[in-house]
């Protein structure tokens, strides 16, 4: 009786049987080299939350929606749905009719040849956002918002419908809110709204990320577990590229170009991309000018003088065929305090001054001079540059002072040292105690380095502190436990809209995006009225609003606005990187012939 294990073997050489016969004409095959900078989690679009198992699951799952590739700003199009959905008048009813012949790639669950995929599917993949047992950091997305999900919230069960997610028929999806959501096409675009076969989800318990079974234009050939994973061409992708670019004669004529050797063409156009885990920068960096990585995004802070002098592309790379871009990342830095933290945290003025000072004492011009190398600006608030509801003219009213610092340290009853010459925290009583921070940081060169900063800015204010280092990935995991005192994080965009930045620090959000834990009735105010509105001044208003209160509770120390140092190989086509989709592995092709040339040194 065949096992599992070799009927698994057995549907996959099925499926790859016309992959390998497009090989038969002797071509070599068209392979992407790419690396992750930490480890990969599992390969489940409900569950996984770190950057890089993201930009794996974006090429495995299929969303509704997707990014049309090239155009900016930003606009979104069909992807399991055929096109954007109808929505009522009343913004409350959207309806999407599916793309008929996409179908689950081969998995023993089936039992048989893997099927078509249905709405119903797509009603079961939102539906696992709300399980309890998986605990998705992505519920936050659509709990409240779907119309009777509260039976959900309540007391969950998959056998419970809700009039808000039903599947009309075998290709129509409607999903009904209980009042609109502006961002809400934003979300059904993120990997974690990707389709998975509930026959698959129940065949593995609790093991359904390691069984990665999707629709996308690529699917998982080998996986070694945080070291390298093979994505090889879906042959069942029914994935074609098109983009808004082509019917614009403004567009950027590069943009153009990309679109008119993609229009119409099957999706992934190469045949596999090989991804190597790398956490080193070094590594990274090195494997790059070794030909090893086809690009190389947001080359790190410690070794941009490897690659860059003045500003420019070293002239010995750019004689290889390199091109460097300057890319302005949705993306900001910042150090978070837990406010549930009995020394960093609470909402006393004590407390308050505490959290001030230490924002007072971060030389933002050496962060950015020093360790950024000049590829990043000032951070003023949560939200980068290129978001809907960035404001260019907002300063913050915090600036680095640590005279000020100092003086407010003072005025607040940290004015007692120890022998080492480290202040004292006050006692709630009476009296003073030993005071020592302790900064979570990543244990790489690059997170070394910041905690030379911190440790310099924290100490010019006397204050001492400890760093604690681990993987990032363990840091975030103990963060929404709540575990972690201090640590220095980034958001990337999950959408670009001002609202992902400003959830961030959204009471109900604690133990999930929020790390800092902050919860200020007047902030969740305003929160959730900015979260009604559409762009525009009363949204603004409010924004500034939420700045200020960020500001004077200082949960957060916003840090820098990165402008990433992006470079890639002559061989590579069809490259643009997107503000907010993780990867443009799908649409990207190779030039065989000339990558071999490279490698010869020709």
């Amino acid at each position: 009786m065949p096992t599992r294990r070799s009927l698994l073997a057995a549907l996959l050489l099925a499926a790859l049987a016309p992959f390998a016969a497009a090989q038969g004409d002797g071509s070599p095959p068209k392979v992407l080299h790419m690396y992750l900078s930490t480890s990969e989690t599992g390969l489940d679009p409900a569950v996984a939350s770190n950057i890089e198992t993201l930009s794996l699951l974006e090429n495995l799952f299929d969303p509704l929606l997707r990014y049309d590739y090239l155009a900016r700003p930003v606009k979104l199009q069909g992807n399991g749905a055929k096109d954007l959905p109808e929505i009522s008048a009343d913004g409350l009813t959207y309806t999407f009719h599916l793309r008929p012949g996409m179908h689950f790639t081969p998995d023993p669950a089936f039992k048989g040849p893997p099927r078509e995929v249905t709405a119903a599917d797509y009603v079961y993949s939102l539906q696992r956002l709300y399980d309890p047992t998986l605990k998705s950091p992505w519920s936050f997305m659509f709990e409240g918002k779907l119309l009777g999900d509260s039976a959900w919230m309540n007391h969950f069960s998959y056998a419970t419908a809700i009039p808000g997610l039903q599947a009309l028929d075998r290709y129509t999806l409607r999903i009904r809110l209980a009042e609109p959501d502006n961002n809400f096409l934003f979300y059904l675009a993120t990997p974690a709204t990707g389709v998975v076969a509930r026959e698959v989800i129940e065949a593995y318990p609790d093991q359904a990320g390691n069984h990665p079974v999707g629709t996308g234009p690529f699917m998982v050939g080998e996986w070694k577990h945080s070291d390298r994973i093979v994505l090889v061409a879906n042959p069942a992708s029914t994935a074609v590229f098109h983009s808004s670019v082509m019917a614009d004669p403004a567009a950027d004529q590069a943009d153009r170009a990309i679109a008119r050797a993609l229009e119409g063409q099957k999706l992934p156009r190469v045949d596999k991309v090989e991804v190597k885990i790398a956490e080193e920068f070094q590594a990274r960096v090195l494997g790059f000018l070794n030909g090893e990585y086809d690009y190389l995004e947001q080359v790190p802070e410690s070794m941009t003088d490897l690659v860059i002098t003045n500003g420019k592309l070293k002239p010995e790379l750019a004689a290889r065929g390199m091109q460097l871009y300057r890319f302005p990342v949705l993306q900001t830095y910042y150090m978070w305090m837990n406010m549930d933290d009995p020394v960093v945290g609470g909402y006393t003025k004590a407390k308050v001054a505490l959290r001030r000072a230490i924002s007072l004492s971060y030389n933002s011009a050496e962060d950015i001079a020093l360790l950024k190398r000049g590829f990043a600006i000032k951070a003023e608030s949560p939200l980068p540059p290129g978001v809907l509801g960035y404001d260019p003219n907002y300063r913050s009213p915090v600036p680095y002072d640590p005279a000020l610092a100092n003086a407010l340290l003072d005025r607040f009853g940290y004015d007692k040292r120890d022998p080492d010459g480290f202040r004292r925290m006050p006692k709630p009583g009476g009296g003073t105690e030993p005071l020592t921070l302790q900064m979570s940081s990543e244990a790489t060169v690059s997170g070394r380095l910041r905690d030379e900063l911190w440790r310099k800015c924290l100490n010019a204010i006397g204050l001492r502190v400890v760093f604690k280092s681990d993987k990032k990935t363990e840091i975030i995991k103990a963060s929404r436990l709540g575990k972690v005192q201090m640590f220095e994080n980034n958001w990337i965009a999950d959408f670009p809209d001002g609202d992902n930045f400003y959830q961030l620090l959204y009471g109900p959000n604690a133990g999930r995006a929020n790390y800092a834990r902050f919860n200020l009735p007047a902030y969740n105010e305003r929160y959730e009225k900015a979260h009604a509105l559409k762009d525009g001044p009363a949204r603004q208003k409010l924004y500034f609003e939420m700045n200020q209160l960020i500001h004077a509770y200082n949960p957060w120390v916003p840090l820098t606005n990165v402008l990433s140092a992006d470079i890639r190989q002559p061989w590579l086509k069809n490259y643009k990187r997107h503000p907010v989709e993780f990867t443009q592995w799908r649409y990207l092709d190779v030039d065989v012939a000339e990558r071999a040339r490279a490698a010869r040194g020709q």
